[in-house]
């Protein structure tokens, strides 16, 4: 994806991070139990991430195509304004938590891994795909993370953006 702004142009505007959940807030594997339930592993370093972004007024949210008890925890304990599990397609629940956070899309960044995210990342001010994202993916991102999914590639956006936003120097002083 190519056009004028810079990558730290976009991020300069966003005040609503948005992202779908296996491979991108995960490695992408899921452990379904015998009892019917499935488990997840999740990033320390991202949890610490949406922290810092929360403390910066900027709100999060994961429209997933899966329900899961175990992101709908995870997502409550970070503190997310919008979950949306279960969301098949996602396109109508991307509209429905904008118009729910009083936001256009100039300022919502995506974060994606596979092809259901295309759509969301097209229609985001800040297209991101994870490094180990699907190559139709990546060719629609306007940042590619270093980290892939699962491995503290959301919390190098929420740096990037707090960064852009001039934020991230005050968001340390916290833990100084």
């Amino acid at each position: 994806m190519t056009d004028s702004l810079t990558v730290q142009e976009r991020a300069a505007s966003i005040k609503l991070l948005l992202m779908d959940c296996d491979g991108v807030l995960t490695d992408g594997r899921i452990w379904i139990m015998s009892e019917g339930g499935d488990q997840k592993a999740f990033n320390t370093q991202d949890g610490l991430g949406f922290e810092l972004l929360h403390r910066a007024g900027i709100r999060s949210g994961i429209i997933s195509g899966r329900s899961s008890a175990a992101v709908d925890q995870r997502a409550r304990a970070l503190g997310m304004s919008f979950i949306r599990l279960g969301s098949n397609p996602k396109l109508k629940a991307f509209a429905e938590t904008l118009a729910a956070a009083e936001v256009t899309n100039d300022e919502v960044a995506y974060i994606g891994d596979d092809l259901n995210d295309v759509p969301l990342m097209l229609r985001s001010h800040l297209a991101v795909a994870v490094a180990n994202a699907t190559p139709e993916t990546l060719a629609e991102a306007h940042y590619v993370t270093k980290s892939d999914g699962g491995s503290g590639a959301v919390r190098e956006v929420i740096e990037l953006i707090l960064k852009a936003q001039n934020r991230w120097a005050e968001m340390l002083e916290h833990y100084r």
